[in-house]
């Protein structure tokens, strides 16, 4: 499944990459700013990183075009991490984030959510008559009969999170294998 990414118009506009001091503002220029993140790490299949490589991502480093025509006072370089973390914190509160430690520093970004990752896996076990069947993690998200699916390569901590939402729902049952976790589906 190929995709590809267009940056919207706001990305080539200046102060996007400012942190707006008026709340009403900055509350109406930043979800684009998640919406791209989401769009970007789907595009890339990235699921967590950190705000350090959050901060060399190309989703917050302006495009070098407007460095040259931009008559604001704006510095070119990196978005600061106060600003990114107005990013993050957005994505948090809509569901599409998850910080992995206390100190902020690293997260799980879910351009989908578990439950959706959940519903495109038990299609896919039950389009492919799987059901009663038991996986290993691995098989699910690097096995041949995968390759053609958005699941396919997704990372285990998602991919264990949208099995628990599905374990939830009485379709799944993560287990222990011999050479690790796997899940049986009902």
């Amino acid at each position: 499944m190929a995709m590809s990414f267009e940056w919207p118009w706001q990305y080539r506009f200046p102060p996007f990459f400012t942190l707006q001091p008026n709340v009403d503002t900055r509350q109406k220029s930043w979800p684009p700013g998640a919406r791209w993140s989401l769009s970007f790490c789907r595009l890339h299949k990235q699921s967590s990183m950190t705000v350090m490589e959050a901060q060399e991502s190309p989703v917050f480093i302006p495009p070098n075009s407007f460095h040259q025509c931009c008559s604001l006072n704006f510095k070119p370089g990196k978005l600061p991490v106060e600003s990114i973390q107005v990013v993050l914190e957005e994505l948090r509160k809509k569901g599409n984030l998850e910080w992995l430690d206390k100190n902020k520093s690293s997260f799980l970004i879910m351009w989908r959510r578990p439950e959706e990752w959940g519903k495109l896996i038990y299609q896919w076990v039950s389009r492919s008559g799987q059901n009663n069947s038991v996986f290993t993690l691995y098989e699910l998200t690097n096995g041949e009969d995968t390759e053609d699916e958005e699941f396919h390569g997704l990372d285990e901590a998602t991919l264990l999170r949208a099995l628990q939402a599905l374990q939830q729902e009485h379709k799944a049952e993560i287990i222990t294998v011999s050479d690790g976790r796997g899940v049986k589906f009902f």
